[in-house]
């Protein structure tokens, strides 16, 4: 590895990790803040009182409206888990957030037109919710370590509704200690992130197209899950690639396996899942990615 590569591994890893540190900071202040706001007891007894499917759709249904990349899932997460939310609505939340929001879908409606944003808004919307729902039937629940957060309870919640100040003050302690228990794990992300980006040849990725797409689709999806792609951002690339004649099967295996997962978040996941729990997140990414791009092929979307 020569000089100007481990020159280009650095600059990429500064700039990773202090995007990632800034935006993980900013979300979890923002989440923290509302916490206090949000009826969470309420929404887990209604959830406790409803069926399997319409807890499903309303994790999936908050994914869509939270705009966040695959890494900051993780503060809205871990609210979750301390407010006692159903499993399956965190898990279907986590993998619908960073693949689907108004924005996205109007970015891709706008680059590819409308029958293929139709069809990854449904593809990505129920394999989220059928993802969630055999996770939680397998009983992956009891891999969720006890992330435990201070000053978590009803009086306290109603103290901050009524005094700003104070809700500042609590939401700055809570976020800088969840900072503090996961910025190890965001650097070493950044780390191997910053490594994927600037050591793998871009070349690699054009080469692959010329390939049969039934071997290609899974080989996408693998190479996507490892990177850290917000869609935002990466839709107008592969435009690009797939101009030069890269395939759309394989291109949608690749972003949905880079923005359904990513090295720093699995790497962040491991501070509140179990080790049995991350790699069945990331099989399960995988395994969308695959089934997605198939199903692309398939129906023939163009």
């Amino acid at each position: 590895m020569n000089e100007s590569i481990l020159i280009k591994i650095f600059t990429e890893f500064i700039s990773l990790s202090k995007n990632l540190l800034v935006l993980f900071f900013l979300i979890s202040l923002f989440v923290s803040f509302l916490e206090p706001f949000i009826p969470f007891e309420k929404l887990e007894r209604w959830m406790n009182k409803q069926n399997l499917l319409l807890g499903n759709f309303a994790g999936a249904s908050l994914g869509f409206i939270t705009p966040f990349c695959s890494c900051s899932t993780i503060p809205l997460l871990v609210t979750m888990i301390n407010r006692n939310i159903p499993f399956q609505i965190m898990m279907t939340y986590l993998f619908s957030s960073p693949l689907l929001d108004p924005w996205i879908l109007g970015l891709m409606y706008y680059i590819y037109g409308f029958k293929v944003t139709l069809v990854y808004g449904c593809v990505t919307f129920i394999f989220s919710m059928i993802i969630g729902l055999i996770l939680d039937k397998l009983g992956f629940e009891k891999y969720v370590k006890n992330v435990v957060l201070e000053g978590v309870n009803l009086e306290t919640d109603h103290k901050r509704r009524k005094n700003i100040l104070l809700n500042i003050k609590v939401s700055l302690i809570e976020t800088l200690q969840l900072m503090k228990s996961v910025i190890v794990y965001i650097l070493l992300g950044a780390f191997i992130g910053a490594i994927i980006k600037e050591a793998v040849p871009t070349s690699f990725l054009s080469s692959i197209g010329d390939y049969n797409q039934w071997i290609i689709v899974p080989l996408a999806a693998i190479i996507g899950v490892p990177l850290y792609i917000r869609l935002s951002t990466m839709l107008p690339l592969t435009n690009a690639l797939l101009a030069s004649g890269f395939p759309l099967s394989p291109m949608m295996a690749l972003l949905i396996g880079g923005a359904g997962a990513s090295l720093p978040e699995v790497i962040m996941l491991k501070s509140i899942f179990q080790n049995r729990l991350v790699l069945a997140f990331v099989i399960s990414v995988f395994l969308m990615a695959t089934l997605s791009g198939y199903l692309f092929l398939l129906i023939n979307v163009d």
